[in-house]
């Protein structure tokens, strides 16, 4: 059973799933905020939902890659490469998850279970077998990886046939806020992926992956990095531009974006593993801190 728990957790990728759930859930409270209600319950289905609907894009993923995942050092010790899972397993896991995970965020909202759908074919069918072929799967991968503030958004809010149900608030704030959440999301995808991608690209090489903007580890993929972290500062702006954002966030977006362009600017010197594991680490710290910080200094738009 303990072998079990951890082949299931490596299957799903459980600390990138846990991050994708904490995304989801911190914007489900935002969208609640923001209509003065927040049913906890609700919540605690999102976080489940959201959690067998990553799993299951990312259990998608695996199927698809174990054999190219036996090449890579970081990825070996997966239960499908090193043989302690089937593929039927996996497809049987992988396929309750995405079926269930699907019909709990549908009971919360109809666009939510959409979005989820949407979410796990892009990442596992369109992302993962553009990642041998072109470094534009880095940005088709944003897509989905940038979803999971929408979903939470409105799971938030209850279905109204194929829209929302909402009175306390302006159409504009529903569209608004969730965009902006996503475009900061989006953004950040890039700094966050590319330098993974700087760290791992000896790994990435032996299975035919090449994510770096430019396929090499060069001036060009680096001012990429440089200026994808760049971009951050901006980014951190726009709930303070659109008037949901508090200045405490603000501040503490800024020194994100600041740290980002610190780093990437550092990147751009020296290019090496060192430098890119800077930028990665600031990718791993940023979002989530600003989405909490965003939580509770979120000023509701009406």
């Amino acid at each position: 059973m303990k072998q079990f728990i951890s082949d299931f957790n490596k299957l799903v990728k459980l600390r990138l799933t846990l991050t994708v759930v904490f995304s989801a859930s911190i914007s489900f409270l935002i969208g609640a905020t923001q209509q003065g209600e927040i049913m906890w319950f609700n919540w605690a289905l999102l976080t489940l939902g959201g959690f067998l609907v990553t799993g299951a894009a990312n259990g998608f993923n695996e199927i698809i890659e174990k054999d190219l995942d036996r090449l890579m050092k970081r990825t070996e010790d997966r239960p499908l490469p090193a043989g302690r899972m089937t593929t039927g397993q996996a497809l049987v896991l992988s396929v309750f998850m995405g079926i269930s995970g699907t019909l709990v965020l549908v009971q919360l909202n109809f666009i939510a279970g959409l979005l989820s759908v949407f979410s796990i074919f892009l990442y596992a069918f369109v992302y993962t077998p553009l990642k041998q072929k072109s470094p534009i799967a880095v940005f088709v991968g944003a897509f989905p990886g940038a979803l999971p503030p929408l979903i939470g958004y409105y799971a938030a809010f209850k279905s109204a046939g194929f829209g929302l149900e909402y009175a306390a608030i302006s159409e504009a704030a529903v569209v608004v806020t969730p965009l902006v959440l996503f475009a900061i999301q989006f953004v950040w995808q890039f700094p966050h992926f590319w330098a993974i991608a700087w760290v791992a690209d000896e790994d990435y090489r032996n299975a035919g992956f090449r994510l770096l903007p430019t396929k090499e580890k060069d001036a060009g993929s680096a001012w990429m990095i440089f200026l994808s972290a760049l971009l951050m500062i901006p980014a951190g702006f726009l709930p303070l531009y659109f008037g949901f954002g508090g200045l405490v966030f603000t501040i503490v977006s800024l020194i994100g974006g600041l740290a980002f362009s610190w780093y990437g600017y550092k990147h751009l010197q020296e290019r090496s593993i060192s430098s890119a594991k800077k930028v990665m680490f600031t990718s791993f710290i940023y979002l989530p801190v600003t989405q909490l910080v965003l939580l509770f200094d979120f000023i509701p738009l009406r």
